[in-house]
């Protein structure tokens, strides 16, 4: 699905238009109660069989856009109730992140093989043989069933058919969840087992029926920009060609000074930072003090590996990420600052809400919803000028190359070359959760000692996160190519190495933090 335009991404980028819009006119609060009525017009649903089921679901998107909890079944206080009591209480949103809305859910089946009507009742059922369980069975027509009762899904019936009879179901959202954490209600719904998850989002972006969303603060952010706050943007690597081909750097730093921010920085310039500290740490730690060592940046697969390895949480990095080392930095040069980290990922903004580094980020928002500003600001980068005069502060080569899976490692080892040049580094990298799982556990059977493990939990590295527009390979190669006009290559001569000792503050991130 990811890459693929659909009704659902509409949808979910009209509610960023329409939530944004009404902040920038600051008009009555009311207004937002009528957003599903203005997308969502006439007596007939367009995608599902109610027209007032369409409007509820937008509203419950409304209600998460705003930063807002869902309503529980029978509830239904005004959209613009609970915001002005959420703005009087100062708080942006409270967790969950990442949210079902159960009247949007399909009820999709839960894992399971099926025999479709492609099976030709041959002689040799290669899928009776197989099955350990004998689920399989012939009816009076020589054509196989499975009992799902005694099936274990093990999928040799699945291997085994000639015909290709045999189909696997799977939700799309429990196949893209590498925690396992999609679960299932008392009504067959889907539903998200918050001990296990990890807010990478990836069953966001994978749930066909558009059930599943985030809370954002779009809201927020467009009222600090009409307010003259003085707003800093710091974007995450992997911004480069996610506005189109239009949307140069230079054209984008041009849009955020239209829009009211105060200044735009390159989040690969913390990017360079974090990846001295990390080269220093891992000649410091591995293989002294511990056996291997994992990259800290990507906030799903450092929580992932606290929750699943609790053993592991001293291995991996305590490096500052670049996020909040660029944020520190904005912070130290303008106190009276608020920062807004811009990138690729869903689970960035649970990492900005905990208690050890809220001071430094204020908000964080996706691409997809800089985008719906930028639709709600009537921003059209084919006309814009840039001034060439106005650029942002730059990273160098490795550190714009944190976006895409391997980066990351890359960068630490290539830094490690101009610190010690004799010592050779082992990395091994898993985009997606899925194999970081698997790398971890080669780590615990102590197969990867002495390695630099690099965990991304996007399949493809950020420019896969949830919050993404373009697709991953387009995006892969664009990166690739801002990579190589950096003004620089290696992180070590990045001329912001002397703010590190400045700005870092070692810190601990608990998975319930």
């Amino acid at each position: 699905m990811r890459g693929v335009h659909s009704a659902v991404d509409d949808i979910r980028r009209t509610v960023f238009k329409e939530v944004a819009k009404l902040a920038f006119e600051d008009g009555d609060p009311r207004l937002l109660d009528q957003i599903p009525l203005k997308m969502i017009q006439g007596d007939v649903a367009k995608h599902r069989h109610d027209v007032f089921l369409e409007r509820a679901i937008v509203q419950e998107r409304v209600r998460l856009a705003l930063g807002l909890n869902l309503r529980y079944a029978g509830e239904t206080t005004p959209v613009s109730e609970d915001l002005q009591w959420a703005e009087k209480s100062k708080k942006h949103f409270e967790n969950p992140l990442v949210n079902i809305i159960p009247f949007a859910c399909n009820a999709c089946p839960s894992k399971q093989l099926r025999i479709t009507d492609n099976c030709q009742g041959c002689i040799s059922h290669p899928c009776m043989n197989v099955c350990p369980k004998d689920a399989i069975y012939m009816d009076k027509d020589k054509h196989c069933h499975i009992d799902q009762e005694k099936c274990i899904k093990c999928g040799k019936c699945f291997n085994q058919c000639p015909y290709r009879a045999i189909s696997k179901i799977e939700r799309p959202c429990a196949a893209a969840c590498g925690m396992d954490a999609i679960q299932s209600d008392e009504l067959g719904r889907a539903k998200i087992d918050y001990d296990k998850c990890v807010s990478c989002g990836m069953c966001l972006v994978n749930c066909p029926f558009g059930a599943i969303a985030d809370k954002s603060q779009i809201y927020q952010v467009c009222q600090a920009l009409r307010n003259n706050e003085k707003v800093v943007a710091c974007v995450a690597p992997a911004f480069v060609g996610q506005f189109g081909k239009d949307a140069t750097p230079a054209k984008l730093h041009a849009a955020m000074k239209v829009l009211g921010f105060y200044d735009v920085v390159e989040v690969a310039i913390g990017a360079d930072l974090c990846t001295v500290e990390e080269a220093h740490d891992f000649l410091e730690e591995v293989p002294a003090k511990q056996p291997w060592m994992g990259t800290s940046c990507c906030p799903a697969w450092s929580v992932m590996a606290k929750k699943l390895y609790p053993e592991f949480s001293d291995y991996i990095s305590m490096a500052l990420t670049p996020m909040v080392i660029t944020a520190r930095m904005v912070k130290k040069d303008h106190p009276d600052a608020r920062v807004v980290f811009i990138g690729p990922c869903s689970a960035k903004k649970l990492e900005a809400n905990r208690r050890t580094i809220r001071s430094d980020v204020d908000f964080v928002l996706t691409f997809e919803e800089m985008l719906g500003i930028f639709d709600a600001a009537d921003i059209d980068f084919t006309k814009l000028q840039a001034n060439p005069e106005d650029e942002m502060e730059e990273g160098t080569g490795m550190g714009r190359g944190f976006a895409v899976g391997g980066g990351v490692a890359a960068a630490v080892v290539e830094a490690i070359k101009h610190i010690d040049p004799e010592r050779q580094i082992k990395i091994e990298y898993g985009d997606g959760l899925k194999n970081c799982r698997k790398m971890l556990a080669m780590a615990k059977a102590g197969k990867r000692d002495g390695y630099l493990l690099e965990g991304m939990g996007c399949p493809g590295g950020c420019v896969a996160g949830a919050g993404t527009i373009r697709p991953v390979r387009d995006s892969m190669m664009t990166v690739e190519k801002f990579k190589n006009e950096a003004p620089s290559m290696s992180c070590t001569e990045s001329p912001y190495l002397d703010r590190l000792e400045e700005v870092e503050q070692k810190y601990e991130i608990t998975p319930h933090d």
